[in-house]
């Protein structure tokens, strides 16, 4: 199942390119990684394969998984930048990742309760769940906007460099808990990384966005076999 797809895209800011005629696809139940050096666009990226930005040329299409109302869990870079007096408690954030589902009388249920404690103890951040978010530390708000979107149930998660903030062996858990959602759930997870060495066994695909001398950005695929091919037809 088609979860989006790219055809001849090109899309800057003012006056500058900076995704040239991409084109790609992303299939539901694949883990992707995204790579590229500082101002590669990836951010970019992926704001134009969830149709969030349009495009100056070509198309992007959306697959169902990316129209339901709770379809996408969405971890930004910089979640950390929570300050010391943000008021709001760890539990009370993951919670709101149920928001969408409430029905009529937007009361929780059991089932919502045991998916925040279980989300929360995916990261290890279950012991912090009435501590204030702006009292911990960069790593830890980290994993706890993991788990909002964990609770959500989304068909697609999309996380712009996950583990910042966290030591190896929070990250090597990290990934084999993504690995599990692609695999044991059937989630699509599209994560922009710079950690090659560590994501590279547990991803099926990588997109580098690399910039050859006096041309543009090009899009390269490289496939859990490291099979090395040009842009996508």
């Amino acid at each position: 199942m088609l979860v989006t797809s790219m055809r001849d895209v090109t899309f800057g800011y003012g006056d500058t390119p900076v995704v040239e005629q991409v084109s790609l696809d992303i299939h539901a139940g694949e883990f992707v990684g995204i790579t590229g050096p500082n101002g590669a666009a990836k951010t970019t990226m992926i704001k134009l394969m969830l149709g969030l930005l349009k495009p100056w040329t070509g198309s992007v299409q959306l697959g169902q998984a990316l129209k339901g109302k709770s379809a996408v869990g969405y971890v930004p870079q910089q979640v950390a930048s929570f300050n010391s007096g943000f008021p709001s408690k760890v539990i009370e954030l993951v919670r709101s990742g149920c928001y969408a589902k409430l029905g009529l009388f937007r009361r929780f249920t059991p089932e919502m309760d045991r998916l925040v404690e279980t989300s929360l103890k995916q990261v290890g951040m279950w012991e912090y769940r009435d501590r204030r978010i702006g009292d911990l530390s960069g790593g830890q708000k980290q994993r706890i906007c993991l788990a909002r979107a964990f609770a959500q149930e989304p068909d697609v998660l999309v996380l712009d460099e996950p583990a910042t903030g966290m030591d190896k062996e929070s990250r090597m858990g990290l990934y084999e808990l993504l690995r599990h959602n692609v695999t044991g759930h059937g989630r699509t997870v599209i994560m922009v990384t710079h950690s090659l060495e560590e994501t590279g066994p547990f991803l099926d695909r990588l997109i580098t966005l690399e910039r050859k001398e006096q041309e543009g950005w090009q899009c390269l695929i490289t496939n859990s076999c490291s099979a090395h091919f040009g842009p996508e037809a």
